[in-house]
């Protein structure tokens, strides 16, 4: 899903131009943001599980519930500014915080499914794009483009570059396949707060924009419409879909930049 005080002492690297400070995880924190990436991964693989033609998102989203409690973790999603939901189903072209509720997912449809907890204090947030049953080859070919935009993002998060590496590679991917990436949403630092500078942006240019450091964790995000890159809402205020109609995909991992490269925390 699209901050806390910091204690005396602890690292920071200055945002520019923002001029914001931004949080280091030291490499027990980190730890503790892989046991939580971990488990929203795990939560992300039951749900995505169930995810077939008949099946209500609501009913997800109650199966999400459930798979929280029974480990002893907290929902980051639930009345977050008012979300009133446990985690995000946003189907076709809904690109990100769709409310899950009575709808029943289709065959040929692609769904995607957002999701955050907390555990032991520290927070946990994932997302992907999947198909369900036969699709259409251009869905297709866009939930494939999106995911290596993702992963070609996640190669550029290392230490020494800078943010604006880390948004051009995703930029770069969807653009080059004809496609377009969303500029109202991104990614987000992310730590004992679900949403931490530095925000993430899925557009920008090489060599600008913050420079990565050992012990900076993101959760870096991806959404690629078919379409135009304008967004509009939902009158419930959350659901943001894109302008034109076109079908959108969402990929979210959370990363942490070490000294020996960069590491995913939320795979299982």
């Amino acid at each position: 899903m699209n901050s806390r005080p910091r204690p005396e002492g602890r690292p920071v690297i200055t945002e520019r131009p923002a001029g914001r400070a931004v949080e280091l995880k030291s490499p027990r924190e980190i730890e503790a943001l892989k046991r939580s990436g971990k488990l929203a991964a795990g939560l992300l693989n039951a749900v995505c599980a169930e995810v077939r033609a008949g099946v209500a998102t609501e009913d997800l989203d109650d199966l999400a519930a459930r798979w929280i409690k029974e480990r002893g973790a907290q929902p980051a999603f639930l009345n977050y500014h008012g979300f009133p939901k446990t985690i995000c189903v946003s189907v076709n072209n809904e690109v990100v915080h769709g409310i899950p509720g009575p709808r029943k997912i289709r065959e040929g449809d692609i769904v995607s499914v957002d999701v955050g907890l907390f555990c032991e204090g520290w927070c946990g947030d994932t997302a992907r794009t999947i198909p369900v049953g036969e699709i259409d080859p251009a869905a297709r070919k866009l939930l494939e483009v999106s995911e290596r935009s993702l992963r070609e993002a996640i190669a550029a998060a290392r230490a020494g570059q800078r943010l604006g590496d880390v948004s051009n590679a995703m930029q770069s991917v969807a653009e080059a396949a004809g496609y377009n990436v969303v500029r109202s949403y991104g990614g987000h630092g992310i730590g004992r707060a679900m949403h931490e500078d530095p925000h993430v942006p899925c557009l920008g240019r090489p060599g600008t924009g913050l420079r990565l450091e050992p012990g900076l964790v993101l959760a870096l995000e991806v959404m690629v419409n078919a379409g135009t890159e304008k967004v509009t809402h939902l009158p419930d205020g959350w659901t943001v879909l894109t302008a034109d109609g076109s079908l959108s995909a969402h990929f979210e991992h959370m990363v942490a930049v070490t000294g020996s490269g960069t590491e995913i925390l939320t795979e299982v």
